[in-house]
């Protein structure tokens, strides 16, 4: 048997036969001359049906003319084709799809007398990767189109906040507000979960809403244009802060605490009144207002006891909300703002909190509605050592400047 190691034909013979791959030699019209036995498991033809003919009686016209100039381009040229994908249309319709390489065939003085080549059958890796692409191009389009609805979301979701503020005169001087109002409103992504709003309630009060629903992106971006809704609704018939927070309690029960969702907000609603200068305020688990008092040059807290705070929106069936009444003097600011603006951290590890928040706001007690703003953010990012920050971040409030009488 030693001496078959040496018989080329023996061993063509051996490789036609076990190889698993397609192997098959043509003459320069790209006539087959011979196949191996994996050609003809492929094709479900014998040798003698497939010898003599071209692709053109197997495959379909657009493959066919395909493969033949691609080998008449090898006789032609000497350059051989390696490991080329080609997808093969069957007379009967069928697609498979091969990995192919092609070499000019030469006889004994090296002159090109046709072509040889081994296809290897890759339909199943062929059609798994085009069905990835196929499904990578519909996550991109759903992408795309998502992307657009959110930006459609976030331009829409600017509308829900203040375009004008409520202007109450004062009677020694009808030129100028007796109540300045301010907001200012960052998103860290391109929806976000805080809304704030400022009506005017009557000739003499204006009710100022901040709240903050969990969680980020269009989820909590639907809370806010639900709760922006049920702000105007509630604000027309309940005046009284802690009355108005547990009526929009009562409505958000049942929508926001559904069997496969859990969604809260927190809120702080205040009712101010320019004649008297006296605010009521109730709050929802939210942070509790800065109060800066010009008089005494020093900021506190609006609400004194942090237990008069009732829950989060939508926790609790009827929960209570104590309503709590501060006397603001002229040249007095209230400051209302999201957990955003303190919920951050120092290298270290550290959370500015809201008593760091109070020691940065203590830093400044002099300073003008719309210079309190800019000043907090930028005590909060120094103390985080970045000006950005990975929360929702929303502040509004008030100066009062004089009585209306």
């Amino acid at each position: 048997m030693a001496e078959n190691l040496h018989d080329t034909g023996y061993l063509l013979q051996n490789l036609m036969e076990n190889m698993t791959d397609n192997i098959y030699f043509k003459d320069v019209d790209s006539r087959f001359i011979m196949i191996n036995k994996a050609f003809c498991e492929w094709t479900g033809l014998k040798a003698e049906e497939v010898v003599g003919k071209t692709d053109f009686d197997l495959f379909a016209e657009a493959h066919a003319k395909e493969a033949f100039d691609d080998e008449q381009r090898i006789i032609q040229t000497g350059e051989p084709l390696i490991g080329i994908e080609e997808k093969e249309t069957w007379a009967d319709g069928r697609i498979t799809w091969v990995s192919t390489t092609k070499m000019p065939l030469k006889n004994a003085e090296g002159e090109i007398i046709g072509t040889f080549g081994v296809s290897r059958d890759i339909t199943d890796h062929k059609e798994a990767e085009l069905k990835a692409a196929y499904y990578a191009e519909q996550v991109k389009r759903i992408k795309n189109e998502m992307e657009e609805d959110v930006r459609m979301a976030a331009e829409l979701q600017k509308t829900f906040f203040p375009r004008f503020y409520p202007v109450y005169l004062a009677a020694n001087n009808p030129e100028i507000s007796c109540v300045e109002f301010h907001h200012e409103y960052r998103a860290s992504g391109m929806v976000s979960g805080d809304f704030c709003t400022i009506q005017r309630l009557s000739a003499t009060e204006s009710g100022v809403f901040l709240c903050d629903v969990m969680g980020h992106g269009v989820r909590a971006a639907l809370g806010t244009a639900l709760i922006c809704a049920m702000v105007e609704e509630i604000a027309a018939v309940e005046k009284d802060p802690g009355r108005f927070l547990e009526r929009m309690n009562r409505l958000l029960l049942p929508i926001l605490r559904q069997d496969d969702m859990f969604l809260y907000a927190t809120a702080c609603y205040m009712v101010f009144n320019a004649e008297t200068g006296l605010a009521k305020v109730a709050n929802a688990g939210h942070p509790i207002p800065l109060h800066f008092q010009k008089a005494e040059n020093r900021v506190s807290w609006l609400i004194d006891d942090p237990a008069q705070r009732g829950p989060a929106l939508a926790i609790t069936e009827g929960a209570q909300f104590p309503t709590v009444e501060k006397q603001l003097q002229p040249g007095d600011t209230a400051l209302l703002y999201t957990d955003g603006l303190y919920e951050l951290c120092n290298a270290e590890g550290e959370e500015l909190g809201d008593s760091g928040l109070l020691a940065a706001a203590r830093k400044n007690p002099g300073l003008s509605l719309r210079e309190i703003f800019p000043a907090l953010i930028r005590e909060a990012g120094c103390f985080a050592g970045s000006e950005g920050f990975d929360d929702d971040l929303c502040l509004v409030g008030l100066h009062y400047k004089c009585p209306m009488r």
